[in-house]
Protein backbone atom coordinates (compact mmCIF):
# COMPACT_ATOMS: atom_id res chain seq x y z
CA UNK A 1 0.00 0.00 0.00
CA UNK A 2 1.12 3.57 -0.61
CA UNK A 3 1.16 6.37 1.94
CA UNK A 4 -0.74 9.59 1.39
CA UNK A 5 2.64 11.32 1.57
CA UNK A 6 3.33 10.82 -2.10
CA UNK A 7 6.54 12.89 -1.97
CA UNK A 8 8.27 10.11 0.00
CA UNK A 9 10.03 8.15 -2.69
CA UNK A 10 12.35 6.04 -0.51
CA UNK A 11 12.52 4.28 2.84
CA UNK A 12 14.32 7.22 4.58
CA UNK A 13 11.71 9.34 6.44
CA UNK A 14 11.53 12.98 5.34
CA UNK A 15 11.79 15.46 8.21
CA UNK A 16 11.03 19.11 8.72
CA UNK A 17 13.99 21.10 7.39
CA UNK A 18 13.95 23.40 10.42
CA UNK A 19 13.28 21.14 13.42
CA UNK A 20 13.73 17.50 12.28
CA UNK A 21 10.06 16.75 13.05
CA UNK A 22 8.76 13.93 10.81
CA UNK A 23 5.22 15.35 10.63
CA UNK A 24 5.53 17.26 7.37
CA UNK A 25 2.51 19.34 6.34
CA UNK A 26 3.80 22.29 4.26
CA UNK A 27 6.36 23.38 1.66
CA UNK A 28 7.64 26.85 0.93
CA UNK A 29 7.91 27.12 -2.84
CA UNK A 30 10.28 30.10 -2.56
CA UNK A 31 12.70 28.60 -0.03
CA UNK A 32 12.13 24.97 -1.04
CA UNK A 33 11.83 24.08 2.65
CA UNK A 34 9.63 21.27 3.94
CA UNK A 35 7.91 22.42 7.13
CA UNK A 36 5.83 21.18 10.00
CA UNK A 37 2.94 23.40 11.12
CA UNK A 38 4.86 24.75 14.13
CA UNK A 39 7.83 25.87 12.04
CA UNK A 40 5.58 27.37 9.38
CA UNK A 41 3.91 29.58 12.00
CA UNK A 42 6.89 30.41 14.27
CA UNK A 43 10.26 29.93 12.53
CA UNK A 44 9.69 30.44 8.81
CA UNK A 45 8.05 33.81 9.42
CA UNK A 46 11.37 35.08 10.87
CA UNK A 47 13.15 34.55 7.55
CA UNK A 48 13.79 37.83 5.76
CA UNK A 49 11.03 38.79 3.28
CA UNK A 50 9.21 35.50 4.07
CA UNK A 51 5.88 37.32 4.29
CA UNK A 52 5.72 37.20 0.49
CA UNK A 53 6.72 33.54 0.24
CA UNK A 54 4.29 31.00 -1.11
CA UNK A 55 3.63 28.13 1.32
CA UNK A 56 1.48 25.25 0.10
CA UNK A 57 0.08 22.04 1.56
CA UNK A 58 2.34 19.12 0.62
CA UNK A 59 -0.67 17.41 -0.97
CA UNK A 60 -0.66 20.23 -3.52
CA UNK A 61 2.98 19.72 -4.53
CA UNK A 62 3.06 19.62 -8.31
CA UNK A 63 -0.58 20.70 -8.59
CA UNK A 64 -1.09 23.90 -10.59
CA UNK A 65 2.56 24.84 -10.03
CA UNK A 66 3.12 25.52 -13.70
CA UNK A 67 -0.23 27.10 -14.45
CA UNK A 68 -1.10 29.34 -11.49
CA UNK A 69 0.67 32.38 -10.07
CA UNK A 70 -0.88 33.26 -6.73
CA UNK A 71 1.48 36.16 -6.01
CA UNK A 72 0.69 38.53 -8.85
CA UNK A 73 -3.09 38.84 -8.92
CA UNK A 74 -4.33 42.35 -9.68
CA UNK A 75 -7.25 43.72 -7.69
CA UNK A 76 -10.26 44.30 -9.96
CA UNK A 77 -11.56 47.17 -7.79
CA UNK A 78 -8.40 49.18 -7.06
CA UNK A 79 -6.00 50.07 -9.86
CA UNK A 80 -2.38 49.22 -9.19
CA UNK A 81 -3.11 47.09 -6.16
CA UNK A 82 -2.25 43.42 -5.87
CA UNK A 83 -4.48 40.95 -4.03
CA UNK A 84 -2.88 39.77 -0.80
CA UNK A 85 -5.55 37.83 1.04
CA UNK A 86 -8.76 35.83 0.53
CA UNK A 87 -11.87 36.82 2.49
CA UNK A 88 -13.83 33.74 3.51
CA UNK A 89 -16.87 35.81 4.51
CA UNK A 90 -17.20 37.63 1.18
CA UNK A 91 -15.69 34.72 -0.76
CA UNK A 92 -13.38 37.02 -2.72
CA UNK A 93 -9.78 38.09 -3.19
CA UNK A 94 -8.86 41.38 -1.53
CA UNK A 95 -6.04 43.95 -1.67
CA UNK A 96 -4.87 46.19 1.21
CA UNK A 97 -7.32 48.93 0.21
CA UNK A 98 -10.19 46.40 0.09
CA UNK A 99 -9.27 45.28 3.59
CA UNK A 100 -9.19 48.82 5.01
CA UNK A 101 -12.44 49.91 3.39
CA UNK A 102 -14.73 46.87 3.31
CA UNK A 103 -13.18 43.77 4.81
CA UNK A 104 -11.86 45.09 8.12
CA UNK A 105 -12.56 42.49 10.82
CA UNK A 106 -13.41 39.80 8.27
CA UNK A 107 -11.82 36.37 8.30
CA UNK A 108 -8.85 36.78 5.97
CA UNK A 109 -6.58 33.91 4.98
CA UNK A 110 -3.63 33.34 2.68
CA UNK A 111 -4.54 33.28 -1.02
CA UNK A 112 -2.87 29.88 -1.34
CA UNK A 113 -4.96 28.60 1.56
CA UNK A 114 -8.14 29.96 -0.04
CA UNK A 115 -7.10 28.53 -3.37
CA UNK A 116 -6.46 25.11 -1.82
CA UNK A 117 -9.75 25.36 0.05
CA UNK A 118 -11.59 25.99 -3.23
CA UNK A 119 -9.67 23.19 -4.96
CA UNK A 120 -10.58 20.84 -2.11
CA UNK A 121 -14.24 21.83 -2.40
CA UNK A 122 -14.17 21.30 -6.15
CA UNK A 123 -12.51 17.91 -5.71
CA UNK A 124 -15.19 16.89 -3.20
CA UNK A 125 -17.84 18.06 -5.66
CA UNK A 126 -16.08 16.19 -8.43
CA UNK A 127 -16.04 13.08 -6.24
CA UNK A 128 -19.81 13.41 -5.77
CA UNK A 129 -20.23 13.90 -9.51
CA UNK A 130 -18.17 10.77 -10.16
CA UNK A 131 -20.34 8.88 -7.69
CA UNK A 132 -23.44 10.13 -9.50
CA UNK A 133 -21.88 9.10 -12.81
CA UNK A 134 -21.39 5.61 -11.37
CA UNK A 135 -25.00 5.55 -10.17
CA UNK A 136 -26.22 6.70 -13.57
CA UNK A 137 -24.11 4.01 -15.23
CA UNK A 138 -25.69 1.47 -12.89
CA UNK A 139 -29.16 2.71 -13.80
CA UNK A 140 -28.20 2.60 -17.47
CA UNK A 141 -27.11 -1.02 -17.09
CA UNK A 142 -30.39 -1.88 -15.36
CA UNK A 143 -32.43 -0.21 -18.11
CA UNK A 144 -30.43 -2.00 -20.78
CA UNK A 145 -31.06 -5.27 -18.95
CA UNK A 146 -34.76 -4.40 -18.83
CA UNK A 147 -34.76 -3.54 -22.54
CA UNK A 148 -33.04 -6.82 -23.37
CA UNK A 149 -35.52 -8.74 -21.22
CA UNK A 150 -38.46 -7.04 -22.95
CA UNK A 151 -37.03 -7.82 -26.40
CA UNK A 152 -36.57 -11.44 -25.38
CA UNK A 153 -40.10 -11.47 -24.00
CA UNK A 154 -41.42 -9.97 -27.25
CA UNK A 155 -39.81 -12.78 -29.25
CA UNK A 156 -41.17 -15.37 -26.82
CA UNK A 157 -44.73 -13.95 -26.92
CA UNK A 158 -44.74 -13.76 -30.74
CA UNK A 159 -43.52 -17.36 -30.90
CA UNK A 160 -46.21 -18.40 -28.42
CA UNK A 161 -48.91 -16.65 -30.48
CA UNK A 162 -47.67 -18.28 -33.69
CA UNK A 163 -47.44 -21.66 -32.01
CA UNK A 164 -50.93 -21.25 -30.59
CA UNK A 165 -52.18 -20.19 -34.05
CA UNK A 166 -50.66 -23.31 -35.59
CA UNK A 167 -52.14 -25.41 -32.81
CA UNK A 168 -55.54 -23.78 -33.29
CA UNK A 169 -55.37 -24.37 -37.04
CA UNK A 170 -54.52 -28.01 -36.48
CA UNK A 171 -57.32 -28.32 -33.94
CA UNK A 172 -59.82 -26.60 -36.26
CA UNK A 173 -58.75 -28.75 -39.22
CA UNK A 174 -59.10 -31.85 -37.09
CA UNK A 175 -62.52 -30.75 -35.86
CA UNK A 176 -63.66 -29.95 -39.43
CA UNK A 177 -62.54 -33.36 -40.59
CA UNK A 178 -64.40 -34.87 -37.65
CA UNK A 179 -67.57 -33.01 -38.59
CA UNK A 180 -67.27 -34.14 -42.21
CA UNK A 181 -66.73 -37.72 -41.09
CA UNK A 182 -69.75 -37.46 -38.79
CA UNK A 183 -71.89 -36.11 -41.67
CA UNK A 184 -70.68 -38.99 -43.85
CA UNK A 185 -71.71 -41.49 -41.20
CA UNK A 186 -75.13 -39.82 -40.92
CA UNK A 187 -75.45 -39.94 -44.70
CA UNK A 188 -74.47 -43.62 -44.87
CA UNK A 189 -76.96 -44.61 -42.17
CA UNK A 190 -79.80 -42.60 -43.70
CA UNK A 191 -79.18 -43.83 -47.26
CA UNK A 192 -78.88 -47.43 -46.05
CA UNK A 193 -82.26 -47.14 -44.33
CA UNK A 194 -83.89 -45.63 -47.42
CA UNK A 195 -82.21 -48.18 -49.75
CA UNK A 196 -83.50 -51.05 -47.65
CA UNK A 197 -87.10 -49.89 -47.99
CA UNK A 198 -86.48 -49.02 -51.64
CA UNK A 199 -85.38 -52.62 -52.32
CA UNK A 200 -88.61 -53.87 -50.73
CA UNK A 201 -90.67 -51.53 -52.92
CA UNK A 202 -88.78 -52.49 -56.05
CA UNK A 203 -89.24 -56.18 -55.29
CA UNK A 204 -92.98 -55.64 -54.73
CA UNK A 205 -93.23 -53.64 -57.94
CA UNK A 206 -91.61 -56.54 -59.83
CA UNK A 207 -94.13 -58.98 -58.36
CA UNK A 208 -96.99 -56.71 -59.38
CA UNK A 209 -95.60 -56.28 -62.87
CA UNK A 210 -95.14 -60.05 -63.24
CA UNK A 211 -98.70 -60.68 -62.03
CA UNK A 212 -100.05 -58.01 -64.40
CA UNK A 213 -98.23 -59.53 -67.36
CA UNK A 214 -99.58 -62.98 -66.48
CA UNK A 215 -103.14 -61.63 -66.35
CA UNK A 216 -102.60 -59.90 -69.63
CA UNK A 217 -101.50 -63.24 -71.13
CA UNK A 218 -104.65 -64.97 -69.80
CA UNK A 219 -106.87 -62.30 -71.27
CA UNK A 220 -105.26 -62.66 -74.70
CA UNK A 221 -105.13 -66.48 -74.71
CA UNK A 222 -106.93 -68.54 -77.42
CA UNK A 223 -106.61 -71.80 -75.51
CA UNK A 224 -109.98 -71.74 -73.77
CA UNK A 225 -109.57 -75.17 -72.17
CA UNK A 226 -106.29 -74.11 -70.54
CA UNK A 227 -107.87 -70.79 -69.57
CA UNK A 228 -110.60 -72.39 -67.51
CA UNK A 229 -108.27 -74.99 -66.10
CA UNK A 230 -105.83 -72.33 -64.67
CA UNK A 231 -107.96 -69.19 -64.24
CA UNK A 232 -109.20 -70.18 -60.81
CA UNK A 233 -105.60 -70.39 -59.47
CA UNK A 234 -104.87 -67.01 -61.04
CA UNK A 235 -107.98 -65.48 -59.51
CA UNK A 236 -106.89 -66.66 -56.05
CA UNK A 237 -103.49 -64.83 -56.38
CA UNK A 238 -104.67 -61.49 -57.68
CA UNK A 239 -104.18 -59.65 -54.34
CA UNK A 240 -100.63 -58.50 -53.81
CA UNK A 241 -100.20 -56.42 -50.60
CA UNK A 242 -98.26 -53.12 -50.61
CA UNK A 243 -95.17 -53.63 -48.40
CA UNK A 244 -94.87 -51.46 -45.29
CA UNK A 245 -91.90 -49.02 -45.13
CA UNK A 246 -90.73 -46.51 -42.52
CA UNK A 247 -92.79 -43.39 -42.19
CA UNK A 248 -89.67 -41.21 -41.69
CA UNK A 249 -85.94 -41.38 -41.88
CA UNK A 250 -83.12 -39.69 -39.92
CA UNK A 251 -81.87 -36.71 -41.82
CA UNK A 252 -78.31 -35.38 -42.06
CA UNK A 253 -77.82 -32.66 -39.38
CA UNK A 254 -77.59 -29.05 -40.40
CA UNK A 255 -74.17 -27.38 -39.97
CA UNK A 256 -74.27 -24.35 -37.67
CA UNK A 257 -70.95 -22.40 -37.76
CA UNK A 258 -69.49 -21.60 -34.33
CA UNK A 259 -68.52 -18.04 -33.36
CA UNK A 260 -64.79 -17.28 -33.26
CA UNK A 261 -64.02 -14.96 -30.31
CA UNK A 262 -60.94 -13.71 -28.43
CA UNK A 263 -61.77 -15.99 -25.52
CA UNK A 264 -61.46 -19.17 -27.56
CA UNK A 265 -58.54 -17.96 -29.70
CA UNK A 266 -56.51 -16.20 -26.99
CA UNK A 267 -55.99 -12.68 -25.60
CA UNK A 268 -53.10 -10.53 -24.35
CA UNK A 269 -53.17 -10.13 -20.60
CA UNK A 270 -51.06 -7.70 -18.58
CA UNK A 271 -48.99 -9.26 -15.81
CA UNK A 272 -50.05 -8.60 -12.24
CA UNK A 273 -46.75 -6.92 -11.43
CA UNK A 274 -45.07 -4.40 -13.75
CA UNK A 275 -41.62 -4.88 -15.20
CA UNK A 276 -39.02 -4.68 -12.45
CA UNK A 277 -35.43 -3.66 -12.96
CA UNK A 278 -32.90 -6.27 -11.97
CA UNK A 279 -29.77 -5.87 -9.87
CA UNK A 280 -26.72 -4.09 -11.27
CA UNK A 281 -23.29 -3.23 -9.89
CA UNK A 282 -20.99 -0.46 -11.05
CA UNK A 283 -17.39 -0.28 -9.80
CA UNK A 284 -16.37 3.15 -8.49
CA UNK A 285 -12.93 2.34 -7.08
CA UNK A 286 -10.60 -0.64 -6.96
CA UNK A 287 -7.78 -1.04 -4.43
CA UNK A 288 -4.93 -3.51 -4.02
CA UNK A 289 -4.54 -4.70 -0.41
CA UNK A 290 -1.64 -6.35 1.41
CA UNK A 291 -3.89 -9.12 2.74
CA UNK A 292 -4.20 -12.61 1.33
CA UNK A 293 -8.00 -12.34 1.73
CA UNK A 294 -10.39 -9.70 3.06
CA UNK A 295 -12.70 -11.62 5.40
CA UNK A 296 -14.44 -8.67 7.12
CA UNK A 297 -15.01 -4.97 6.38
CA UNK A 298 -16.33 -2.07 8.44
CA UNK A 299 -16.62 1.36 6.74
CA UNK A 300 -16.41 4.26 9.23
CA UNK A 301 -18.12 7.65 9.08
CA UNK A 302 -14.76 9.46 8.64
CA UNK A 303 -14.01 7.58 5.41
CA UNK A 304 -11.63 5.09 7.00
CA UNK A 305 -12.19 1.33 6.76
CA UNK A 306 -11.41 -1.56 9.08
CA UNK A 307 -10.34 -4.71 7.23
CA UNK A 308 -9.67 -8.13 8.70
CA UNK A 309 -7.89 -11.21 7.38
CA UNK A 310 -8.31 -14.23 9.64
CA UNK A 311 -5.82 -16.35 7.67
CA UNK A 312 -3.11 -13.66 8.05
CA UNK A 313 -4.25 -12.98 11.64
CA UNK A 314 -4.17 -9.27 10.83
CA UNK A 315 -6.57 -6.36 11.46
CA UNK A 316 -5.83 -3.06 9.71
CA UNK A 317 -7.43 0.36 9.59
CA UNK A 318 -6.95 2.00 6.21
CA UNK A 319 -8.07 5.10 4.38
CA UNK A 320 -8.46 5.27 0.60
CA UNK A 321 -6.43 8.11 -0.89
CA UNK A 322 -6.51 8.28 -4.66
CA UNK A 323 -5.96 4.78 -5.97
CA UNK A 324 -4.06 3.65 -2.87
CA UNK A 325 -4.85 2.53 0.65
CA UNK A 326 -3.05 4.38 3.42
CA UNK A 327 -2.55 2.19 6.53
CA UNK A 328 -3.54 4.12 9.67
CA UNK A 329 -3.03 1.27 12.16
CA UNK A 330 -2.36 -2.46 12.18
CA UNK A 331 -2.85 -5.26 14.72
CA UNK A 332 -1.68 -8.87 14.69
CA UNK A 333 -4.75 -10.67 15.98
CA UNK A 334 -6.94 -13.59 14.83
CA UNK A 335 -10.50 -12.30 14.48
CA UNK A 336 -13.58 -14.33 13.48
CA UNK A 337 -15.98 -11.38 13.30
CA UNK A 338 -16.29 -7.68 14.07
CA UNK A 339 -18.87 -4.90 14.34
CA UNK A 340 -18.80 -1.15 15.02
CA UNK A 341 -20.30 0.46 18.12
CA UNK A 342 -22.05 3.87 18.19
CA UNK A 343 -18.87 5.19 19.85
CA UNK A 344 -16.90 4.10 16.73
CA UNK A 345 -15.04 1.54 18.83
CA UNK A 346 -14.93 -1.98 17.39
CA UNK A 347 -16.36 -5.16 18.95
CA UNK A 348 -14.29 -8.22 18.10
CA UNK A 349 -14.84 -11.98 18.12
CA UNK A 350 -11.35 -13.30 18.83
CA UNK A 351 -10.35 -16.91 18.20
CA UNK A 352 -11.07 -19.17 21.18
CA UNK A 353 -12.61 -16.38 23.29
CA UNK A 354 -16.05 -16.47 24.95
CA UNK A 355 -15.99 -12.75 25.75
CA UNK A 356 -16.20 -10.06 23.09
CA UNK A 357 -13.31 -7.59 23.09
CA UNK A 358 -13.59 -3.84 22.53
CA UNK A 359 -10.91 -2.08 20.49
CA UNK A 360 -10.56 1.63 21.15
CA UNK A 361 -10.50 3.23 17.69
CA UNK A 362 -8.21 6.06 18.89
CA UNK A 363 -5.77 4.47 21.34
CA UNK A 364 -5.84 0.90 20.00
CA UNK A 365 -6.40 -0.42 23.53
CA UNK A 366 -8.11 -3.86 23.72
CA UNK A 367 -10.44 -4.50 26.69
CA UNK A 368 -13.02 -7.06 27.80
CA UNK A 369 -16.74 -6.28 27.44
CA UNK A 370 -19.89 -7.42 29.23
CA UNK A 371 -20.82 -9.60 26.25
CA UNK A 372 -20.06 -13.23 27.14
CA UNK A 373 -21.36 -16.55 25.74
CA UNK A 374 -19.44 -18.98 27.96
CA UNK A 375 -19.06 -22.01 27.56
CA UNK A 376 -19.33 -21.23 23.83
CA UNK A 377 -16.64 -19.42 21.86
CA UNK A 378 -17.64 -16.52 19.62
CA UNK A 379 -17.82 -17.17 15.88
CA UNK A 380 -19.82 -14.22 14.47
CA UNK A 381 -21.20 -10.86 15.59
CA UNK A 382 -23.79 -8.28 14.51
CA UNK A 383 -25.03 -5.07 16.13
CA UNK A 384 -28.64 -4.14 15.37
CA UNK A 385 -30.01 -0.65 14.78
CA UNK A 386 -31.38 -0.82 18.35
CA UNK A 387 -27.87 -1.57 19.71
CA UNK A 388 -28.64 -5.19 20.48
CA UNK A 389 -25.57 -7.40 20.15
CA UNK A 390 -26.17 -10.68 18.33
CA UNK A 391 -23.41 -13.26 18.73
CA UNK A 392 -22.95 -16.70 17.22
CA UNK A 393 -21.35 -19.26 19.52
CA UNK A 394 -19.98 -22.76 19.12
CA UNK A 395 -18.70 -25.47 21.50
CA UNK A 396 -17.09 -28.44 19.76
CA UNK A 397 -16.60 -30.41 22.99
CA UNK A 398 -20.26 -30.17 23.96
CA UNK A 399 -21.45 -30.37 20.35
CA UNK A 400 -23.57 -27.24 20.84
CA UNK A 401 -24.15 -24.16 18.69
CA UNK A 402 -26.35 -21.15 19.43
CA UNK A 403 -27.09 -17.52 18.58
CA UNK A 404 -27.43 -15.06 21.47
CA UNK A 405 -29.25 -11.72 21.46
CA UNK A 406 -27.91 -9.46 24.25
CA UNK A 407 -28.81 -6.03 25.52
CA UNK A 408 -26.30 -3.28 26.37
CA UNK A 409 -25.77 -4.82 29.82
CA UNK A 410 -24.80 -8.17 28.31
CA UNK A 411 -28.01 -9.91 29.43
CA UNK A 412 -29.09 -12.80 27.19
CA UNK A 413 -32.56 -11.72 26.02
CA UNK A 414 -33.01 -14.51 23.46
CA UNK A 415 -31.03 -17.69 22.81
CA UNK A 416 -31.57 -19.68 19.61
CA UNK A 417 -30.25 -23.22 20.09
CA UNK A 418 -33.03 -25.84 19.68
CA UNK A 419 -36.24 -25.99 17.66
CA UNK A 420 -39.65 -27.12 18.94
CA UNK A 421 -38.59 -30.77 18.56
CA UNK A 422 -35.47 -30.05 20.66
CA UNK A 423 -33.23 -30.47 17.61
CA UNK A 424 -30.20 -28.19 17.07
CA UNK A 425 -31.04 -25.20 14.86
CA UNK A 426 -27.51 -24.35 13.72
CA UNK A 427 -24.18 -26.05 13.08
CA UNK A 428 -21.61 -23.21 12.82
CA UNK A 429 -22.64 -19.54 12.43
CA UNK A 430 -20.31 -17.81 9.96
CA UNK A 431 -22.05 -14.45 9.63
CA UNK A 432 -25.15 -12.75 11.06
CA UNK A 433 -27.42 -9.88 10.01
CA UNK A 434 -30.86 -8.61 11.01
CA UNK A 435 -33.68 -7.09 8.94
CA UNK A 436 -36.15 -4.38 9.95
CA UNK A 437 -38.93 -6.92 10.59
CA UNK A 438 -36.85 -8.39 13.41
CA UNK A 439 -35.73 -11.54 11.62
CA UNK A 440 -32.17 -12.70 12.20
CA UNK A 441 -30.43 -14.23 9.17
CA UNK A 442 -27.53 -16.57 9.87
CA UNK A 443 -25.05 -17.87 7.28
CA UNK A 444 -24.59 -21.35 8.72
CA UNK A 445 -21.94 -23.89 7.66
CA UNK A 446 -22.37 -27.66 7.72
CA UNK A 447 -19.65 -29.51 9.58
CA UNK A 448 -17.09 -31.42 7.49
CA UNK A 449 -18.79 -30.20 4.30
CA UNK A 450 -18.72 -27.33 1.83
CA UNK A 451 -22.51 -27.23 1.98
CA UNK A 452 -24.14 -24.36 3.85
CA UNK A 453 -27.48 -22.64 4.33
CA UNK A 454 -29.12 -19.44 5.53
CA UNK A 455 -31.30 -19.92 8.60
CA UNK A 456 -33.89 -17.17 9.26
CA UNK A 457 -34.88 -16.87 12.93
CA UNK A 458 -38.02 -15.07 14.09
CA UNK A 459 -38.32 -12.83 17.14
CA UNK A 460 -40.26 -15.51 19.00
CA UNK A 461 -37.47 -18.06 18.67
CA UNK A 462 -39.03 -19.97 15.79
CA UNK A 463 -37.44 -20.81 12.42
CA UNK A 464 -38.97 -18.61 9.71
CA UNK A 465 -37.18 -20.18 6.77
CA UNK A 466 -34.11 -22.16 5.70
CA UNK A 467 -32.53 -21.28 2.34
CA UNK A 468 -30.18 -23.91 0.88
CA UNK A 469 -29.28 -22.37 -2.47
CA UNK A 470 -30.67 -22.40 -6.01
CA UNK A 471 -31.12 -25.61 -7.99
CA UNK A 472 -29.58 -24.13 -11.15
CA UNK A 473 -26.79 -22.08 -9.56
CA UNK A 474 -25.73 -24.82 -7.16
CA UNK A 475 -26.31 -27.84 -9.40
CA UNK A 476 -22.58 -28.63 -9.61
CA UNK A 477 -21.11 -26.42 -6.87
CA UNK A 478 -22.67 -26.58 -3.37
CA UNK A 479 -24.15 -23.47 -1.75
CA UNK A 480 -21.42 -22.08 0.54
CA UNK A 481 -22.54 -18.87 2.27
CA UNK A 482 -19.66 -17.10 4.03
CA UNK A 483 -20.86 -13.54 4.61
CA UNK A 484 -24.29 -11.93 4.75
CA UNK A 485 -25.44 -8.29 4.90
CA UNK A 486 -28.74 -6.35 4.96
CA UNK A 487 -29.31 -3.85 2.12
CA UNK A 488 -30.81 -0.34 2.51
CA UNK A 489 -34.07 -1.80 1.08
CA UNK A 490 -34.16 -4.42 3.86
CA UNK A 491 -33.21 -7.33 1.66
CA UNK A 492 -30.28 -9.63 2.35
CA UNK A 493 -27.25 -10.30 0.15
CA UNK A 494 -25.51 -13.64 0.69
CA UNK A 495 -22.02 -14.27 -0.69
CA UNK A 496 -21.86 -17.78 -2.16
CA UNK A 497 -18.08 -18.16 -2.24
CA UNK A 498 -18.05 -21.33 -4.37
CA UNK A 499 -20.03 -19.91 -7.31
CA UNK A 500 -19.09 -16.22 -6.75
CA UNK A 501 -22.81 -15.42 -6.94
CA UNK A 502 -24.75 -12.99 -4.73
CA UNK A 503 -28.00 -14.65 -3.61
CA UNK A 504 -30.43 -11.81 -2.80
CA UNK A 505 -33.17 -12.80 -0.35
CA UNK A 506 -36.14 -10.85 1.00
CA UNK A 507 -36.48 -10.29 4.74
CA UNK A 508 -38.11 -13.70 5.22
CA UNK A 509 -35.31 -15.57 3.45
CA UNK A 510 -37.00 -16.15 0.08
CA UNK A 511 -34.81 -15.78 -3.03
CA UNK A 512 -36.00 -13.03 -5.37
CA UNK A 513 -32.86 -12.40 -7.44
CA UNK A 514 -29.31 -13.56 -7.91
CA UNK A 515 -26.31 -11.70 -9.35
CA UNK A 516 -23.32 -13.48 -10.84
CA UNK A 517 -20.31 -11.28 -10.07
CA UNK A 518 -18.35 -12.98 -12.87
CA UNK A 519 -20.27 -10.84 -15.38
CA UNK A 520 -18.14 -7.89 -14.15
CA UNK A 521 -14.87 -9.83 -13.96
CA UNK A 522 -13.40 -12.44 -11.65
CA UNK A 523 -13.32 -10.45 -8.43
CA UNK A 524 -13.61 -13.46 -6.05
CA UNK A 525 -15.94 -11.79 -3.49
CA UNK A 526 -15.86 -12.87 0.15
CA UNK A 527 -17.36 -10.15 2.36
CA UNK A 528 -19.65 -7.12 2.04
CA UNK A 529 -20.42 -3.91 3.90
CA UNK A 530 -22.63 -0.90 3.15
CA UNK A 531 -21.62 2.68 3.89
CA UNK A 532 -24.16 5.06 5.52
CA UNK A 533 -24.72 6.57 2.04
CA UNK A 534 -25.66 3.20 0.53
CA UNK A 535 -22.48 2.43 -1.37
CA UNK A 536 -21.13 -1.10 -1.12
CA UNK A 537 -17.62 -2.31 -0.31
CA UNK A 538 -16.69 -5.80 -1.49
CA UNK A 539 -13.73 -7.55 0.11
CA UNK A 540 -12.22 -10.29 -2.03
CA UNK A 541 -9.88 -13.22 -1.96
CA UNK A 542 -6.98 -13.61 -4.34
CA UNK A 543 -7.29 -15.73 -7.46
CA UNK A 544 -6.10 -19.33 -7.33
CA UNK A 545 -3.06 -18.40 -9.42
CA UNK A 546 -2.48 -15.04 -7.78
CA UNK A 547 0.37 -13.84 -5.63
CA UNK A 548 0.35 -14.32 -1.87
CA UNK A 549 -1.03 -10.86 -1.12
CA UNK A 550 -3.20 -10.00 -4.10
CA UNK A 551 -6.68 -9.61 -2.64
CA UNK A 552 -8.61 -6.52 -3.66
CA UNK A 553 -11.17 -4.15 -2.21
CA UNK A 554 -13.90 -2.74 -4.44
CA UNK A 555 -16.20 0.24 -3.87
CA UNK A 556 -19.34 -0.12 -5.98
CA UNK A 557 -22.83 1.25 -6.41
CA UNK A 558 -25.58 -1.36 -6.40
CA UNK A 559 -29.15 -0.87 -7.61
CA UNK A 560 -32.24 -3.05 -7.54
CA UNK A 561 -31.90 -4.66 -4.13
Amino acid sequence: MASSQSFQKCQVPVKCNLCENETIKWKCEDCGLLLCTNCRDRKHSKIKNSQNHKIIDIKQIGVHSDQVDLLNIKCTDHFGQMCCRFCTICDSLVCPICISKIHKGHNLIEISEGFNMKIDKLERGQSKIQTNVAKLATKKELLEQCKSQENEKYTEVIQNIQSHGNSLKQTVDKHIEGLKHEVSEYQKATIHSIDTDLDVILNSMKQVEDKNNKIDDFIKTTDIAKFFHEVVQLENSLYIPIPRTKSSYNSIPKFVPGEITQSNVGVLQNEVSPVKLGVALQVISEYQTELSIVTDIIPCSDGSIWMNCDSDEKLVKIKPEGNNLNILSSFNINIYGMAILPSNDILLCIEGESTLKQLNSITGELTDTVYNVNPFVCTAIHITSGNKVVVGGNDDELGRTAVFVMNENGDHETVYEHDQLNQPILTYPQSITRTNNGNIHVADSEKASDQGRVVVLGQGGDIVNIYTGHTDINRDIPFTPVRIVTTPRDNVIVVDVGTEVFHILNNTGQLFFHYDTKIMKRIHPYCLAFTPTGQLFIGCSKSSRGQENESRLYQVTISGC
